[in-house]
């Protein structure tokens, strides 16, 4: 049992890992929109590319005619739920495991 134990806690610190970073990718955009930087420069285009998927899909659920896109805020807000519940959540399960 100890190998599913090591598993999940290796896959929970690698998805909290990947949750960390992806916050700062969006906090980075974010303060990127205000100055508007040259679309075709590489780190926009790609902050862009790894951002949209996820934001695009809330856009859809925020409310419209507002003059701030509220999409970074929403996606914040969901990684901040997933590493206060669901990262916990799954150390305590690979504690029980034991």
């Amino acid at each position: 049992m100890f190998v599913l134990t090591n598993f999940i806690v290796a896959l929970t610190q690698i998805l909290d890992l990947l949750l960390r970073l992806y916050f700062w990718i969006l906090i980075i955009r974010a303060l990127l929109s205000w100055v508007h930087p040259d679309p075709y420069h590489p780190l926009v285009r790609f902050l862009h590319a790894i951002t949209e998927p996820i934001l695009a899909p809330l856009r859809r659920f925020l409310p419209r005619g507002l003059s701030v896109d509220l999409s970074p805020m929403a996606a914040l807000l969901i990684i901040y739920f997933l590493r206060s519940f669901l990262i916990p959540t799954l150390f305590d399960l690979a504690g029980r495991l034991r």
